[in-house]
């Protein structure tokens, strides 16, 4: 099968997106699928298995190489795709990567498949400026080349209650019916989706690691705490307000006994290193953006995974590759309950700073509960291989295949 993976950021930069196609690739190649990949990139690829698409100049948005213009890159798209005989388009984001990939998709006709990865609801109100006036923009270009008549938000939910929420939540929507199957890798989402209208087939369907991430960590042991050892703790993320780095500072100064790392970049790296300076100095250590095989080190080397977004995030791949660690996973989200193994995480009872800063001193003076969840995550290993999801993978692309045959 010839697979185009369309994405509006991938490899250099970091990101959950970027590695679940690296993933992806990976797993579809070894069972000799073609996979290519189309993204903007700051500077050609020397990677055959990647193209680079328009690319804007001096405009990058919180650090990405922007698609520019959706017209040329969905003429190049359907050159490429033509050329390369494609059977299936992949799409993996919502901006003019996305648009191009459906506008040449639709013009040879192949069929899309659609990953939703995320709330970009929240992404946008958090990152953007002026976010009232920025979505309306995003979401106008949106619908330039993709109708959004027919999504019908409904305002009563928590989470659509806003007019900017709303706009998000219909670019979302709207293109998830316009693709022929949709992937969303966790339940919630997928129930979310579904209650605002998505009307396309919707197939829950786990990330997974490649092959060359579960070499990279070897076989991991057991975390054990020494007594007089200090619990240490590991945060990754981008440094964005979505992802709450400020409730993960807070919680760690009002808890004394824990040694903490963040790793990642984003908005939020001045407010982060003044927080850390003012609650906490000496006791985090800010790394910025580093690469994935220096995450995975320090994982080795912790004893406590911790995630404090809420309300955001749908399956984060650093969770997967804590456990492929056997790294102990602590989240403030109960949705995320969902991507922990049995007996392998653990929620806080609330999700603000008090919640978490609880939840950490009852691990600090438990030693042996680290050790079991850790444990228990190396169990679940197996299940957070990307092989192990591959075959769902392909099942999901041959539907998409045959319902575009007989529609």
């Amino acid at each position: 099968m010839r697979i185009a993976m369309v994405t509006d950021y991938y490899l250099p930069t970091l990101g959950g997106v970027q590695t679940v196609i690296k993933a992806h690739r990976e797993a579809l190649e070894h069972d000799g699928h073609e996979v290519t990949v189309f993204s903007p990139l700051a500077h050609p690829s020397t990677d055959p298995g990647v193209v680079r698409l328009p690319t804007a100049r001096l405009f990058a948005p919180d650090g990405y190489p922007f698609t520019w213009t959706a017209a040329a890159a969905a003429r190049m798209l359907r050159r490429e795709l033509r050329a390369r005989r494609i059977d299936v388009v992949h799409v993996h984001t919502e901006m003019f990567a996305a648009l191009a990939g459906f506008e040449a998709a639709r013009g040879l006709g192949i069929p899309v498949v659609q990953t939703m990865h995320g709330r970009i609801d929240v992404y946008t109100r958090s990152v953007l400026p002026l976010p009232a006036l920025t979505t309306a923009l995003l979401a106008g270009l949106h619908r330039r080349r993709m109708s959004h008549d027919e999504a019908r938000i409904d305002p009563r939910e928590p989470y659509a209650r806003t007019r900017t929420a709303r706009r998000m939540w219909r670019l979302m929507v709207s293109q998830a019916n316009h693709a022929t199957h949709v992937i969303v890798p966790s339940a919630h989402f997928a129930a979310k989706l579904r209650a605002q209208g998505v009307r396309t087939p919707i197939t829950v369907l786990s990330n997974g690691l490649e092959a060359s991430v579960l070499e990279a960590l070897g076989t991991p042991q057991p975390r054990a705490i020494v007594p007089g050892e200090a619990l240490r703790a590991l945060w990754c993320g981008r440094l964005s307000p979505e992802k709450r780095p400020d409730v993960f500072i807070d919680a760690v100064a009002r808890t004394p006994g824990i040694a903490a790392e963040m790793f990642g970049d984003g908005v939020a790296r001045s407010a982060v290193a003044k927080r850390i300076a003012a609650v906490a100095p000496g006791r985090i250590t800010a790394h910025g953006a580093v690469p994935q095989d220096r995450i995975l080190e320090a994982m080795r080397a912790a004893h406590l995974l911790v995630s404090s977004s809420l309300d955001f995030d749908n399956q984060p791949m650093v969770i997967l590759e804590a456990i492929a660690a056997g790294l102990p996973v602590l989240v403030t989200d109960p949705d995320l309950a969902e991507a922990l193994p049995p007996r392998g995480g653990l929620v806080t009872p609330t999700p603000d700073v008090a919640g978490l800063a609880s939840a950490l001193a009852d691990l600090r003076d438990d030693p042996a509960r680290i050790a079991r969840m850790s444990a228990a995550a190396l169990a679940h290993r197996a299940h957070i291989a990307q092989s192990t999801h591959r075959a769902g993978l392909v099942d999901v692309y041959r539907a998409a295949i045959e319902s575009r045959g007989t529609g």
